[in-house]
Formats: structure tokens, sequence, C-alpha cells
């Protein structure tokens, strides 16, 4: 009988296969050849399922995407308002050695959309998800109390955007300095700074 193929599974194990040669060697190394390699499948095993290495690095955009969002609605999972709001941004801050990995596979995927309109639509919408949740955290902990600043929501957004993003930049260029940046005692400082000041003592 001939060999029953998952498709799904190998499509998970080429990008699997891309993830680390990107974060060994960075994106130009993750040539076909050397993914087909690292994969343990000949070179021509890919085009039925990547015609070319743009379709993989976008394939691997969206499942790094969409681990992130399982992270997210695992750890949200119970938590509302500010709670909620960590632990989203915990999620793609580059913590530990997994995240920091998944920050060199987004970067070359946002060098790309520069250049190509579907990948920056596909990134467009991933990043809309984002913003759409964080409303809805700052909305919850508005309601419960837990923001009182002025500051309109849509700014409060955009700098946890830039934080976020940022954060991944920093750890992909600086990987040896990233762990030591506070970023989770930045992010505090952050969130600090929306929550109502303390009662003076009496």
């Amino acid at each position: 009988m001939p060999k029953i193929v998952n498709h799904d599974q190998r499509r998970l194990e080429l990008v699997d296969a891309t993830w680390r040669i990107i974060a060994r060697h960075g994106i130009e190394s993750a040539t076909m050849r050397e993914i087909a390699a690292e994969a343990g499948f000949a070179n021509g095993a890919l085009k039925p399922y990547f015609p070319t290495k743009g379709h993989l690095i976008e394939f691997a955009f969206g499942h790094v995407f969409n681990r992130t969002n399982q992270r997210i609605a695992k750890n949200t999972t119970g938590k509302v308002g500010l709670a909620a709001l960590r632990a989203f941004c915990q999620e793609v801050l580059p913590l530990d050695e997994d995240r920091l990995n998944e920050a060199r596979i987004v970067i070359p995927f946002w060098q790309k959309a520069l250049t190509d309109p579907a990948k920056a639509r596909m990134h467009e919408t991933s990043m809309n998800q984002w913003r759409s949740l964080l409303f809805g955290y700052l909305g919850q902990a508005r309601a419960r109390g837990e923001v009182s600043t002025a500051v309109p929501d849509e700014h409060l957004v955009g700098n946890l955007m830039c934080m976020l993003l940022g954060a991944q930049v920093v750890a992909a260029t600086m990987p040896a300095d990233h762990f030591e940046t506070g970023l989770e005692a930045q992010l505090d400082a952050f969130l600090a700074l929306l929550q109502p000041a303390p009662p003076e003592p009496v």
C-alpha cells in the first residue's frame, strides 16, 4: 500500500525547519535546499507545499502569529482588565528563547511586507486583531476603575504596540543583552502610569 502522507503535518515540519534555520543563521540562510535538508526531505519535496520561499515565509509568519494567539488565549483565560492586558503583553514580549525565536521570524516577514502587498495585508490584519484585543482589555480596565488616565485609549494602544514590537526588534538584533533589559519591569512601569494614584497617607 502507498504511504499515507499527512500534508498538514508536513507543512508544520517544514515551517519548524524554517524557524530553526532563521533563528540560527538568519533569513538569507533559509534557502529552500537548506530548509528541505533541515526537515529531512528531498529538495523537490517542498514544491507541492510551498512553491517559493516567499510562500514559506508567509506561512511561517501565520504559524508564529497563531502560536502567540494560542498562548494569549490560554494565559488570559479567567483574567479581565489590567490583568488580561498584562498577560497579553507578556506573550508578545521576547521574555524567553522561544519568544525570541518568534521575533526572529516576524522581523524578516516585516521586511518582505514592505514590498509585497499580500504580506502587508496579512500583517495589517494580524496587528488589527491585537489592537482590538488591547482596546477590549483597556475598556474592561476603565470600567473596573483600574485605569484612570485621561490619555485616550487610541494613544495607549499605539504606545503598547510600539513597545511590544520594538522590544522584538531590540531582542532580535541584540540577543546577548535583551534578557537584561527588564522588559517586564518596563511593562509594569507603563501600566502603573495608567492607574489611579494611591491615596495620600492620613
